[in-house]
Parts: C-alpha cells; sequence; structure tokens
C-alpha cells in the first residue's frame, strides 16, 4: 500500500492532476504518433554549453520521452500529492518551481564534475520532469510517518513507505545517466526545504500569478470530493474492492478503540482497567461490579470537535466524516489527527 494513496483520489490536487495528465499525454503522442518532434524535447546538455540552446532546459525537463520513466514518473507524482493537499497548491507549485530550477543548475555542475574526475563525456541527460520528482522524496523522508505493515520472512519489515522508495530506485535504474538527474534532484529538495539557505523565500510562485491559475486552470483540473459510497468498492477485481473494505472497516475499529482507550485513561489514571481484560474474574470477585458500571455510564462525553481543525483537514483533501472521526478520537489533537489519516 502506498502510503499517501488514499481513497480521495486528486481532490483538493489540482496541480497533481495537471501533471499527470498533460506530459503523459504528451509523452504517449510524441512516443507512438509523433517521433520526429522528439528532437524538441531531447534533453541535450552538449546544444545548451555549446550552441546556447536555453530552451532546451524547459522543453527537455517536461515531458519523458521514454514512456517506462512517464509511467514511474505518474505514480511518484500521484503519492506525493499529498503535499498539495497539506501545503496547498501555491506553496507546493513554488517547491516544483524552485526544485526545477536549482536542479537545472545542478544538473550541469554534476555533469562538468563528472567530466573532470573520470574524463566522461555526458552530452544528454534523460528528459522529463524528474528532478522536481526526485526532489520532493525530501519532504516525504522528513515529513512522512514511517508505519511497519508487514514483515517478510519475518526479518525484513515492510513499511508504508517501502512501495515508493522501491518506485524511485526503479526509476534511478532506468537509464544509464538518470542517477545524476536523481542526485541533482534530492540536493535541489534539500536546499529549497533548508531553513538557512532561505531559497523558498527566493523561488516561489507571486501571489498574483497563483490567483492567476487559480481561476484559469483550478475549475478545469479540479476533481470533486469522493463520496462514502465511491470510496469504498472502486477496485478493478474483487479482491482489491475486499480489501478496500477490510481496509475501512479496520479503520472504523481502529479509531472506535483508540476513542474508547482514550476516555478509560482519563477516568482512571493511566492504570490499565484488569475488569474490562478479565469480566469473568469482575463478576465472580467483584462486588462492586454495579457501582463500577454506573461510574462508566456517568463519564463525562468526549470533548467537542473545534470547526477549525476541521477545516483545515478538509483543506489537505480529507472529508468532513473523516476528520471528524479522527479529531473526535485524538482529543481534537491536530497533528494525531492528521498522521492517522495519511497512513490510512
Amino acid at each position: 500500500m502506498f502510503p499517501s494513496t488514499g481513497s480521495n483520489g486528486l481532490y483538493k490536487a489540482p496541480l497533481s492532476k495537471s501533471l499527470l495528465l498533460i506530459p503523459s499525454a504528451l509523452s504517449v503522442l510524441l512516443t507512438l504518433l509523433f517521433q520526429h518532434y522528439q528532437k524538441f524535447f531531447t534533453y541535450n546538455l552538449q546544444a545548451v554549453k555549446e550552441d546556447f540552446q536555453i530552451w532546451r532546459l524547459v522543453f527537455g525537463r517536461t515531458v519523458c520521452l521514454d514512456l517506462k520513466d512517464a509511467f514511474c514518473n505518474s505514480l511518484l507524482i500521484y503519492n506525493f500529492r499529498i503535499f498539495e493537499r497539506r501545503y496547498g497548491s501555491r506553496k507546493f507549485s513554488s517547491f516544483l518551481l524552485g526544485s526545477w530550477m536549482l536542479s537545472a543548475l545542478f544538473d550541469l555542475l554534476l555533469v562538468e564534475a563528472v567530466q573532470y574526475a573520470f574524463g566522461i563525456t555526458i552530452s544528454s541527460l534523460p528528459s522529463g520532469f524528474l528532478g522536481p520528482v526526485f526532489a520532493l522524496f525530501v519532504p516525504f523522508f522528513c515529513s512522512i510517518p514511517r508505519m511497519q505493515v508487514t514483515q517478510i520472512l519475518g526479518q525484513f519489515p515492510i513499511t508504508n513507505k517501502t512501495l515508493v522508495y522501491i518506485l524511485g530506485l526503479q526509476l534511478v535504474t532506468s537509464g544509464s545517466y538518470i542517477w545524476i538527474v536523481a542526485v541533482s534532484g534530492l540536493i535541489s529538495g534539500m536546499c529549497y526545504s533548508s531553513s538557512v539557505l532561505k531559497v523558498h523565500q527566493v523561488l516561489c510562485v507571486p501571489s498574483w500569478l497563483a490567483k492567476i491559475f487559480s481561476w484559469t486552470l483550478e475549475p478545469i483540473f479540479s476533481s470533486a470530493e469522493p463520496s462514502n459510497e465511491i470510496r469504498v468498492g472502486m477496485g478493478a477485481t474483487v479482491d482489491i474492492q475486499r480489501q478496500q473494505r477490510m481496509e475501512l472497516l479496520d479503520r472504523q475499529i481502529m479509531m472506535s478503540q483508540f476513542a474508547q482507550m482514550r476516555r478509560q485513561r482519563q477516568q482512571q489514571g493511566r492504570v490499565i482497567n484488569w475488569n474490562r481484560l478479565f469480566p469473568p474474574l469482575r463478576r465472580r470477585h467483584h462486588a462492586n461490579y454495579q457501582d463500577n458500571r454506573q461510574s462508566e455510564q456517568e463519564a463525562p462525553p468526549p470533548a467537542e470537535v473545534s470547526e477549525e481543525q476541521v477545516a483545515r483537514l478538509m483543506e489537505m483533501g480529507f472529508s468532513r466524516v473523516d476528520a471528524l472521526e479522527a479529531l473526535r478520537a485524538s482529543n481534537n489533537d491536530l497533528n494525531v489527527a492528521t498522521n492517522f489519516l495519511l497512513q490510512h
């Protein structure tokens, strides 16, 4: 299971949706129908340095000319859409723009370093919107919580982030010099995310430009909020549908257990409720069973959910029902509720 793959699809992620549809469609068209136009989208660094064809830094770093790279790149963008929900479209687009510009600089520096150190002349690099995608691995590693899902052979843990790393490794090993693009993307992601360099204050999307795109493109690429009926049973096979229903049931059970355990800890001062664990002994040996039942029934109701926190979770792309359940289970702790929704 991908860590950020939820049932909400591309809701509240119009930029991610546009990056999925437009470059993928262009990759298919250039590969199948318009092969004679591929030369304009080649990431030719030699032409950039010798002939000053700066436009190749734009066209050559936008569309993948290899369908395998386009497929892996699209899957990674889909999984990283959670950052657009968390930060907002403007901040997410600023990160992509900044890392895209920085990675172009680091591409040139790394190519020169390889030529100086090993005498290898690299004339071109793999095309596509790869640098910013590799840069997104930096916030993915730092901010997405790690949760073990299962184990292989009882020794090797599989987490909710494992498949995304495997997908990135597959993309890195798909070409000869794509590792240069990956390294430059990671370096640009670290530079942009660094609070010391303050790059995010310089390379950002202006507010007026963000408003223009919000008025023009967001209505085209926006997705409707999915309902409860849509979120269940959308799998392509019966096994996938069964797995989705089991995940939904497991989430509801965990939320209920979490809320119940938290109320019991508040009542008993974090003392384990042995009477709950051993009901036969409780009925057999404790004469004050009815008193305990009355005290449990008189327990105070859970705290009211803050509408402001519900609105913040809904801005990240979660439905109102999921936001309410998570906030009630976490006792209005926004961070705990956010992490729980990201993991499920």
